[in-house]
């Protein structure tokens, strides 16, 4: 018997030689209140641990150091780096709305945290994109330093990053998006995310500048999305309803189930409005879904879906005079012809990641995406039908180099588009009151596109504190037209092909101290041409134009300060653009692009998040973010006039964003937001100005059963919210048209009118089964 103990002890002290044990706990940082049932993860073991209701874990590890991962719904993820063993280790979760100082990005090629990578990375939350009314994701995008967006309407939207694709006259252009690993872009890189609903994204990722070295085709940034996911394990129902000014009606119903295995997300939403200005309602369907399984011990499938049957009508911009006497008219002609658009497009994907070891692994995905639209317009009714298919693959590798940490990613994407586009004539002038008539064919062409990237990234750790990036991507884009318009006596049928392009990157990031980093990176980013810009306005393509290309120089600082508290971020960059597209008015909302010149993207982006505790039921988050632009042509002639050294249209030279929260923890919070931008110039000559704006915003919501959280009160929430929009009612022009020319001794329409004070509240009900 004494045998059996003596060897039952030495199993127990040589056991407890390879498995030590990490004791804890988990609270909130600025409450201090005890977390249960936070996920703690790390590399060398296979399953999760849990803490329990007072906070308390044990993790066992076989040997140090280890990098353990703390994960907790509507928390930040934290990582921390132990090289010892502890037992009374204290962990800190800091609310995930505008904690960024342990945001491990995943739009990045290889996945890291925002203070290690060299450029300036823009995230926003769940929680942040119920900022506003939820109507429109984009207006989220307008707090984000270096981006700015104009909302013309919910249908009618643009961004630019750091002034690149400001010119753009209706879309999104020279910015690529895509929705987890499926592109939103199109492959003549038009974007639309207007139409996608907050409800169905867990977190945007925005990467501002020059991104050719991963995405290809880019010159501006890209925005990366994905879906929301069931927070909790279990099976979950929960609806929301909106009602404001205007008749706006949103509802949304998701049903969401999760377990160790699996994720499973289904929203269905609805939105729709009379609009404030004449000819301007709006009515959107959509249904996405999204699951994730794991497949075996290695594996792990995802498959995202999304529908969208929208019909929109369009106001259209009008000119200075009548956006002060009459901010809610149309524009005559737009209002005559009762002009709209309607769609239905969709995607569906399969994503599949396997792990080949601890160090290797492949994520490949294939994806299929479509457009049925319908627009009718006063000088023609356009009919667009769009197919494309593609696939992403990617290598990640991580090893030691000379003894160095070294991470490794290669691989390639394909992506392949075909594009129908016919204009007709519009009779509505023929028939009074009977909206748009289409008449005869004026055009019909097919465009086959495809283009393929080949990318490489390489991560070093050269010392502990000095890490060097280098990337590289190689792009090929060419296109097949067909012209089967046999009316008149041009064939612009034929193959064309831009030039290959090659896009390296260099960056690097040196610690200066725990959580302060500096960093630089210069990179090369390209755009090609859109359909928009290709075409003229008879439906023949330019076989001219030449790709925008750019390289950004960028310096910056990200930094954590008063014990992770205060956030901030500070850049400096310096974007040279060649091969400027511009676009041409050649007839009442009509125009041809060309390459016309060299502009100059200087500018200084600041942004700053602080969380700090008033009481121990009362928190406050503040952020301030802000750019100062300094965009202007380099070199730019147009038809003998130059216009070297002048302000590029449609960009601000300043903008603030800044707001205050306060949190309770009885489920009360309110929010407040101000924005503020300067004037921007409305033509390349600089002889007309929009003015400058300010506008204020609050939401307030009550989560009133946050007080009762016990018994069967855990499977319930409701919430309660209200805001108002423009509190302070402020006239103002909320985005341009670009070098408007007006036609038949008309002014010229540049303005489309923000939208006046408005009201919105509702309800929203969940349960958890």
């Amino acid at each position: 018997m004494r045998k059996y103990l003596f060897l039952l002890s030495i199993f127990i002290f040589f056991g407890n030689l390879t498995a030590q044990n990490i004791k804890g706990k988990v609270a909130d940082a600025f409450t201090g209140k005890p977390l249960e049932k936070v996920k703690i993860t790390s590399e060398n073991i296979s399953e999760p641990v849990y803490s329990g209701p007072s906070g308390e874990f044990l993790l066992s590890v076989e040997e140090l150091p280890v990098n353990v991962i703390f994960d907790y719904p509507g928390y930040g993820r934290k990582v921390l780096h132990i090289e010892k063993y502890s037992e009374d280790l204290i962990v800190l979760l800091a609310p995930s709305e505008g904690s960024l100082s342990e945001v491990v990005l995943r739009s990045t090629i290889i996945p890291q945290e925002l203070l290690q990578t060299p450029s300036a990375v823009s995230v926003l939350s769940g929680e942040e994109l119920q900022r506003f009314d939820e109507t429109n994701i984009m207006q989220n995008f307008s707090t984000v330093p270096g981006v700015n967006v104009h909302q013309g309407a919910l249908n009618t939207n643009k961004m630019s990053i750091r002034g690149v694709g400001a010119r753009s006259q209706y879309s999104t252009n020279r910015v690529k998006a895509y929705f987890m690993e499926i592109p939103i872009t199109s492959a003549e890189g038009e974007t639309t995310l207007d139409d996608l609903d907050p409800a169905v994204v867990e977190r945007v990722e925005i990467i501002k500048g020059p991104t050719s070295s991963v995405y290809g085709a880019g010159l501006g940034g890209v925005i990366t999305l994905f879906p929301a996911r069931a927070e909790k394990q279990g099976t979950s129902a929960k609806v929301k309803g909106t009602y404001g000014s205007y008749n706006l009606i949103r509802g949304t119903m998701q049903a969401s189930h999760a377990s160790e295995s699996s994720n499973l997300v289904a929203t269905y939403n609805h939105v729709e409005t009379d609009g404030w200005r004449d000819n301007s309602a709006y009515d959107r369907d959509s249904f996405t879904m999204f699951g994730q399984v794991t497949s075996g011990e290695n594996g792990q499938l995802s498959v995202l879906g999304h529908f969208v049957r929208l019909k929109a009508f369009i106001p259209s911009s009008l000119n200075r005079e009548t956006l002060l006497a009459d901010p809610s008219s149309a524009a005559f002609t737009w209002g005559a012809a009762r002009g709209y658009e309607s769609y239905d497009k969709g995607l569906l994907g399969l994503s599949y990641k396997y792990n080949f070891s601890e160090t290797f692994y492949n994520t490949t995905s294939i994806y299929g995406t479509f457009r049925d639209a319908y627009e009718p317009r006063p000088f023609d009714i356009l009919n667009e039908e769009q197919t494309a298919l593609g696939a992403r693959t990617k290598f990640n590798l991580e090893g030691d180099f000379l003894n160095a940490p070294s991470r490794v990613s290669f691989g390639m994407e394909l992506y392949n588009e075909w594009y129908d586009i016919a204009t007709y004539e519009n009779l509505y002038e023929q028939f009074e009151n009977a909206g748009s008539v289409p008449g005869i064919n004026l055009s019909h062409n097919e465009q086959d596109r495809i283009y393929y990237n080949f990318f490489f990234q390489w991560n070093l750790q050269v010392t502990s504190r000095l890490k060097l990036e280098v990337g590289l991507n190689l792009n090929s884009t060419s296109y097949e037209l067909s012209d089967l318009y046999e009316e008149d006596e041009v064939d612009q049928s034929g193959d064309y092909t831009f030039e290959d392009v090659l896009s390296p990157r260099f960056g690097a990031v040196y610690s200066v101290s725990p959580g302060k980093n500096l960093y630089a990176t210069v990179s090369h980013g390209f755009s090609t041409p859109t359909v928009a810009e290709t075409l003229t306005p008879e439906g023949l393509i330019n076989t001219n134009l030449k790709p925008e290309t750019g390289i950004n120089y960028e310096a910056g600082f990200k930094g954590n300060f008063l014990n992770n508290r205060l956030y901030a971020e500070v850049a400096a960059f310096s974007i040279q653009v060649d091969n400027l597209l511009v676009a041409e008015r050649v007839a009442e909302d009509q125009y041809i692009g060309r390459n016309a010149g060299k502009t100059d993207h200087n500018g200084l982006e600041l942004l700053l998040n602080y969380n700090f505790p008033i009481f121990s039921t009362l928190r406050a988050r503040t952020f301030v973010n802000a750019a100062y632009n300094s965009f202007s042509f380099d070199e730019f002639i147009d038809e003998e006039e130059d216009f070297s050294g002048n302000d590029l249209p449609a960009v601000p030279q300043e903008t603030v964003n800044a707001g205050l929260d306060l949190i309770t923890s009885f489920g009360l919070s309110l929010r407040t937001t101000y924005q503020y931008e300067g004037q921007m110039p409305l033509n390349d000559a600089n002889t007309e100005y929009r003015s400058s704006y300010d506008l204020l915003h609050f939401k307030a919501s009550l989560k009133p059963l946050e007080m009762f959280r016990s018994g069967v009160m855990n499977d319930w929430e409701i919430e309660i919210f209200g805001g108002v929009n423009n509190a302070l009612d402020e006239e103002y022009a909320a985005s341009v048209i670009p070098n408007a020319v007006g036609f038949g001794g008309a002014a010229p329409r540049y303005f489309y009118p923000g939208m006046p004070q408005n009201f919105h509240a509702g309800l929203g009900v969940g349960y958890k089964f």
